[in-house]
């Protein structure tokens, strides 16, 4: 017998089936005006050359991502702000006078390879930002590494000169004589007042954008805590250079809150993040304080190597469904 007819049916479909308020493009958004301190200290403290770079790596990720979409026969995602997005975060990991070409080539870097290869935003395993930079760092090192001149003065034997390397130049080297306890060097770290890439200078610029992310609920405090903690614990036990500088300096504030806990190349539980971020941190001091080891800096690679690891974390901190063995 034919079963009865009724009037409504129910459509079966994949999860997710509840839907969020917040789309995409209005995630994005949040972390652009988040960056906007950090984006206005750099023009402060390094004048016109710094909104060339953000400029520059802005526009030149919109037209490669658009150029990509169309050259893949796929639907334009520039409206997701995802690539205005990507070359904000490059460009704030730039040193002020590097050249406006190099910036350019890096940006492409960051969407054609490691973003669109791998199918646009959502599919990309390493953060394109940090993927950019790092290819910019291997194929320019030198601009990658030289520093201009700003107002900081350091004090080590006894004299004080304006220099032109980073607090960890300083550390990596083992200045002596230099005096790290300096209420002034703390001072300069977080107000911004050093020697750096363009958006990493200014910890407070960054911990305001960071408190803004909070409060939208657009992170949450796993990664950036756990990142911190880490490296403040590992410079605590290692001595020698006070774990505040480190913490302050280079890319660890803007690493932990902006670039670590991007959506897609972070663990998604709570347990799989604090992993994700102690790991980071872990990397980043093993990278810094290696006596043989090339960079000072281990901030960017550390993130990109626990990006790798991000599907691993994944599978194994995913709670158990109820009545699973």
């Amino acid at each position: 017998m034919k079963p009865k007819q009724t009037t409504g049916h129910y459509v079966l479909s994949s999860s997710p089936h509840t839907h969020a308020k917040i789309g995409v493009s209005a995630l994005m958004l949040d972390v652009i005006i988040a960056l906007m301190p950090a984006t206005a200290c750099s023009i402060y403290f390094f004048g016109l050359k710094a909104a060339y770079l953000v400029g520059t790596c802005v526009a030149t990720c919109i037209v490669v991502e658009a150029l990509c979409r169309l050259a893949m026969k796929r639907e334009n995602s520039i409206g997701d702000l995802s690539a205005v997005l990507t070359g904000l975060l490059l460009a704030l990991n730039l040193p002020p006078d590097l050249p406006l070409w190099m910036a350019v080539a890096g940006s492409a870097f960051a969407i054609a390879v490691a973003k669109q290869v791998f199918g646009g935003l959502g599919y990309n395993p390493f953060n394109p930002a940090l993927a950019g930079r790092a290819f910019m760092l291997i194929s320019f090192t030198g601009a990658m590494t030289t520093w201009s001149q700003s107002g900081w003065q350091v004090s080590a034997g006894g004299m004080e000169a304006v220099t032109t390397a980073t607090p960890l130049a300083f550390i990596k080297k083992g200045a002596e004589g230099f005096d790290w306890s300096q209420a002034a060097l703390l001072k300069d770290l977080f107000f911004g007042n050093v020697n750096g890439c363009i958006g990493e200078v200014s910890a407070l610029a960054l911990l305001i954008g960071a408190g803004y992310l909070l409060w939208r609920k657009v992170i949450t405090w796993h990664i950036p805590v756990a990142f911190i903690g880490t490296v403040f614990i590992f410079a605590l036990c290692k001595g020698g250079v006070p774990p505040l500088v480190h913490v302050l300096s280079g890319g660890v504030v803007i690493g932990a809150c902006f670039m670590a806990t991007d959506y897609v190349t972070s663990p998604t539980t709570a347990k799989g993040k604090l992993v994700f971020g102690c790991g980071c941190g872990l990397l980043t001091m093993l990278i810094r304080t290696a006596p043989t080891g090339a960079y000072p800096e281990g901030v960017s690679f550390s993130i990109l190597i626990m990006n790798a690891f991000t599907p691993l974390i994944n599978r194994f901190t995913q709670p158990k469904p109820f009545g699973k063995a």
